[in-house]
């Protein structure tokens, strides 16, 4: 049923750069260096930003290691995700400019839904400019360039803390009984908020590098230009140390994850379509279906309610940024590490959707190309950044970060590229008859076990060195 395809690029270029593979693995002292980039693209002119909200500006991060036997980058970037072309261009440039093997990098988005336009556009919807490719690799290669100029001596320690923010959004409906997108507290949802810090040798922040899975739908379809609560965390703990330093958001296994208060975003989406608001939480299908299949007009948003849905976005930022801050708080570092890292393939069975409807009815398929995956791990000391080129289910992030044989095991998705195969669910939930399932391209029964088993794979070959 599945098969570990060697044969990507990535890997390719990976082989060629290596000096000899024992080399990478000598252990050497530790150099840091970060920067940030903006890339707010030019405003909406429906929907202005308010200026009062640090969530309104995009911007590209970069953390660049040198351990003197080699470099590593890793890239955050306040975008809806980041395509083959971005990734196949930066990762070549990068590895260049580094002198580095392409696995050695790690590219992936915060996957902000109000960054650029998530999904096919509709008719009527005000939502911001999409940043084109050439734009994105050229800020990538300004903040990986200006990090690398600021190389200096540097610690790093990984911990871990939790986050209550974030629900499963696979529920069963009470008004039908059929599958909807609605908070389900009895669902999987890991609350992990995992924190790579990179310091001075005096303890003064250089970096952060975090995780956690949630999506940053808030602002979908509303129109505005944001960088959600993803956006807003970064740029609060980089505020509370003066700018001084950079702090990376990294979407850990969020395919079937959303906040847990959507009120803010309902009652904006509800706004936008005339819906009555009550002040009570509506439910998010309801307002948002409408307005995405163009069955009822977008109104302009009320200005009160969009202040409020700002304001939301930047307080989840806020309540994540302390929990990142407490963690690094009290995460103890070293400043001789290893870096190591490999890339490798898993090639799944396809399927083609052969019927239509987003959600609540069986959908019907025909047989489809094979989909790639692309897998990695980069080692850092005793940590293990695995990454994943697409959107997965909670439980196989849970998994795999269980096999992993790397206790400080972080996973990244999302990264290194867009897989073609949509959503990635785990083998039980292929039963969940919502939109993320159904519009899968992945037959059930290979993608679950084939990413857990190949990035433990791929950590075992770090361990055995």
């Amino acid at each position: 049923m599945q098969k570990l395809n060697a044969t990507f690029v990535a890997l390719g270029i990976w082989l060629a750069c290596l000096p000899g593979f024992a080399g990478v693995m000598d252990r050497g002292a530790l150099r840091a260096g970060a920067a940030r980039v903006d890339i707010t693209p030019k405003a909406n002119p429906e929907y202005p930003p308010s200026g009062k909200y640090a969530h309104e500006r995009l911007y590209i991060r970069a953390i660049v290691l040198d351990n003197g036997v080699t470099r590593a980058a890793l890239i955050g970037a306040d975008q809806g995700g980041l395509a083959e072309d971005v990734w196949a261009a930066a990762s070549r440039q990068i590895a260049e400019e580094l002198s580095c093997p392409a696995a050695n990098i790690i590219m992936s988005a915060t996957h902000s839904h109000s960054a650029i336009p998530a999904g096919p556009p509709e008719p009527g919807v005000a939502r911001p400019p999409q940043t084109p490719s050439a734009t994105v690799v050229t800020a990538i290669m300004d903040a990986v360039r200006l990090a690398k100029s600021k190389l200096e001596s540097a610690r790093v320690g990984f911990g871990t803390g939790f986050s209550y923010l974030n629900v499963n959004r696979d529920a069963v409906s009470e008004q039908n009984h059929l599958w909807t997108q609605a908070p389900n507290l009895d669902a999987a949802s890991d609350k992990t908020v995992a924190v790579l810090t990179f310091t001075k040798p005096n303890g003064e922040p250089i970096a952060a590098y975090m995780n956690y899975a949630m999506h940053p739908v808030n602002g979908y379809l509303v129109g505005l230009t944001s960088a959600d609560f993803a956006g807003a965390a970064c740029r609060y703990v980089e505020q509370q140390f003066d700018d001084k330093m950079v702090m990376i958001f990294t979407q850990g296994a969020s395919g079937d994850q959303n906040p847990l208060l959507m009120r803010p975003a309902t009652n904006a989406l509800a706004s936008k379509s005339g819906v009555k608001i009550t002040g009570y939480e509506l439910v998010r299908e309801s307002v948002e279906g409408p307005l995405r299949e163009g069955q009822v007009p977008h109104g302009k948003l009320d200005p009160k309610v969009t202040d409020t849905l700002e304001r939301w976005m930047e307080s989840e930022g806020i309540l994540l940024g302390e929990e990142a801050i407490r963690v690094m708080t009290n995460t103890k570092t070293t400043g001789d590490v290893v870096i190591w890292a490999a890339q490798n393939g898993l090639t799944c069975p396809g399927r083609a959707r052969t019927n239509t409807g987003r959600e609540g009815s069986p959908g019907t398929y025909s047989d489809g190309d094979p989909v790639n995956i692309r897998l990695g791990v980069l080692g850092i000391g005793d940590t293990a950044l695995a990454s994943v080129n697409a959107e997965i289910y909670n439980l196989i992030g849970q998994r795999a970060k269980k096999q992993s044989p790397i206790a400080n095991t972080m996973l990244v998705t999302l990264a290194n590229g867009r897989a073609n195969s949509g959503y990635i669910p785990d083998d039980a939930s292929f039963g969940h008859l919502t939109f993320q399932v159904l519009g899968s391209r992945l037959k059930p029964g290979c993608a679950e076990q084939g990413i857990a088993n190949g990035l433990a794979d791929l950590a075992r070959q770090y361990t055995a060195k």
